[in-house]
């Protein structure tokens, strides 16, 4: 049986198709209407529905028939060739967004890296890799600076129909993108060891994060915090330091899991209704003012964190109880001074140990003051 010897149209076509990931028969499908269309644009009473295309799949000829009688005006060729030319392009176009698009919904919800290429209003477009994304304005940290081609880590928040087709929209204000940071810096979170329950983030300026292990001999908090905090400042950097972050141990006790997303309140008294999810805290007026935060702040993320509506109050008593567990000697003004009064008491023992030395010293000095002063009055009158 004698060889097929393909033209340069089939072998080309064959090529970009399997190059790009396209059906070549979906090509000349798409190719033909195209020049269906070409010949109603270049005869515009002809009804295209009464009109049929051939194209050839080796050679790429094509021709126009009506009623199975060939109608294909001279010169066509070449604007058959055209046609598909623009066409095979298109697709190819469209295929390489499709498939794009679909290695990023992959990556719905994870982090990427990218840069910034250019200011459309309130958004900023940013450079992922393969295509491009767009920050909108509630999604960017609202005290955080952006300039061109600045390198940022975002989140994949979505992917959405847009006005030019399907558009990447990425965050740096979600909470997921905190957790992805953790992920990232995090071998024991990477590999399942230490599990992140909830995350309560105000962008830009505090977050908690609550984490857990199951495992024996793993501290969560330890190993998110790192070696002399090595892991957790990393996480800082990428906020460029204006964004606090609080680890704290998730715990299965209410009570004790909404003292702990308190902190750095300490002596927390917690008291739970669990049928309205209301939490009463009491703290001492000493811890009050760290309890509640900044304008609400530390309470307002500890409710996120916890799911209970945290209702918190101070009490003087209890600051009074602490202080009797924990007695300091104290200046008339109330403020602390643990060394001077171990000095004072030195200097007691110093005294009851000595007495009669410093009762002779005391004498001479009087005596000697009282020669002083004849000396000086004999001097006077002299004079």
């Amino acid at each position: 049986m004698p060889a097929i010897q393909r033209s340069e149209f089939a072998l080309a076509l064959n090529q970009v198709a399997t190059e790009r990931g396209i059906d070549p028969e979906l090509v000349l499908d798409t190719v033909k209407n195209a020049i269906l269309a070409a010949y109603r644009k270049d005869h515009p009473g002809a009804e295209i529905t009464e009109f049929t295309a051939t194209l050839d799949n080796n050679t790429g000829e094509a021709k126009v028939f009506h009623n199975k009688k060939d109608v294909t005006p001279p010169g066509f060729g070449r604007i058959a060739a055209q046609t598909a030319k623009q066409v095979i392009l298109q697709k190819i176009r469209e295929k390489e967004k499709e498939a794009i698009m679909t290695e990023y919904k992959l990556k719905t919800g994870t982090i990427i890296n990218g840069m910034i290429l250019r200011f459309a209003g309130s958004n900023i477009i940013i450079d992922v890799g393969k295509t491009e994304a767009i920050m909108p304005s509630q999604e960017q940290i609202q005290n955080e600076k952006y300039h061109l081609n600045q390198r940022l880590s975002v989140y994949l928040l979505e992917i959405k129909e847009g006005l030019r087709g399907d558009e990447i929209i990425v965050s740096r204000s979600a909470p997921g993108l905190l957790e992805g940071l953790f992920k990232r810096e995090v071998p024991e979170i990477a590999q399942g060891s230490v599990e992140i329950k909830e995350v309560a983030r105000e962008a830009g300026v505090r977050s908690k994060i609550a984490v857990f292990s199951n495992q024996s001999g793993i501290d969560p908090v330890g190993s998110c915090v790192g070696q002399k905090g090595v892991r957790v400042q990393a996480v800082l950097q990428e906020f460029n330091g204006i964004e606090k972050i609080d680890i704290i141990q998730w715990q299965e006790n209410p009570k004790n899991y909404i003292a702990q997303a308190l902190s750095p309140a300490k002596d927390v008294k917690v008291e739970i209704n669990e049928k309205e999810k209301i939490a009463h805290v009491t703290v001492n007026s000493e811890e009050l003012s760290l309890a509640i935060g900044k304008e609400g702040q530390n309470v307002r993320l500890a409710s996120r964190l916890t799911g209970y509506r945290i209702e918190i109050e101070g009490n003087e008593v209890l600051a009074a109880e602490v202080s009797k567990d924990k007695p300091q000697e104290t200046s008339p003004k109330g403020t602390s001074f643990p060394e001077a009064a171990e000095f004072a008491v030195e200097a007691k023992k110093v005294l009851k140990d000595k007495p009669e030395k410093q009762t002779k010293k005391t004498k001479k000095t009087a005596k000697v003051k009282t020669k002083t002063k004849a000396k000086s009055k004999a001097k006077v009158k002299e004079a």
